[in-house]
């Protein structure tokens, strides 16, 4: 129904939905009625749907919304494989580890409005681009904290008790050297943590408050 709706008829809509039913994961189910599929197959269902005629343009509001992890999963695999059909995705979503997995370039929109738009990393260093590293241990911690201070990547250093909380460039890339450091000046370190920037702390960063449903 939906295909011929779109003008396609004959081999050429047996084709296209045999391709999209591949596409979306549902090609073991092609005979069963919809009214058997669970919730997320017929979220999937409604996505082959909308590309039957190869469409230059997919809009999806948050497809992901109220799905079993399964259907998820099974749901971004689906949309990360339209790159290979040449279609542009507008993707709407509250997730943001899934506008980091799928999205080329990402906006971020609150109340309303566009509050800042790029490539997650052009996002990220509205932050200040810069990484966290906890150092947990014992021993000398204030020789410690001269000591890992003293290197070039590392921004700055706060002690909070038994951590000490270092503002770092690239943290990848300093973590061995911050910790030789730290162990050459007595420190003994049972835990070592590193957080770096994410959209979510781009969205607190530019509307001062937590991602809202």
């Amino acid at each position: 129904y939906f295909g011929r709706l779109q003008g396609l008829s004959g081999r050429a809509l047996q084709e296209r939905t045999g391709h999209v039913l591949e596409l979306i994961g549902l090609a073991d189910r092609a005979k069963e009625p919809s009214k058997k599929f669970s919730g997320g197959m017929k979220r999937r269902l409604n996505i082959g749907i909308g590309l039957l005629h190869r469409p230059t343009l997919l809009i999806l509001d948050e497809p992901t919304v109220g799905v079993d992890p399964q259907s998820r999963n099974s749901i971004l695999e689906s949309i990360e494989a339209l790159s290979t059909e040449g279609m542009a995705v507008l993707y709407t979503t509250h997730y943001m580890e899934e506008a980091e997995r799928l999205c080329d370039r990402i906006a971020i929109v609150d109340d309303g409005r566009v509050q800042a738009e790029g490539t997650r990393d052009e996002l990220i260093q509205l932050t200040g681009g810069v990484d966290t590293i906890r150092l947990t241990g014992s021993g000398d911690l204030d020789a410690g904290a001269r000591a890992v201070e003293a290197l070039p990547a590392v921004e700055r250093v706060v002690r909070e008790r038994s951590t000490l909380v270092l503002t770092v460039h690239d943290a990848p890339r300093a973590i061995a050297p911050i910790v030789n450091a730290a162990s050459a000046a007595g420190l003994s370190l049972s835990d070592v943590e590193i957080s770096r920037p994410d959209l979510e702390s781009v969205f607190l960063h530019l509307t001062g408050r937590a991602l809202r449903d």
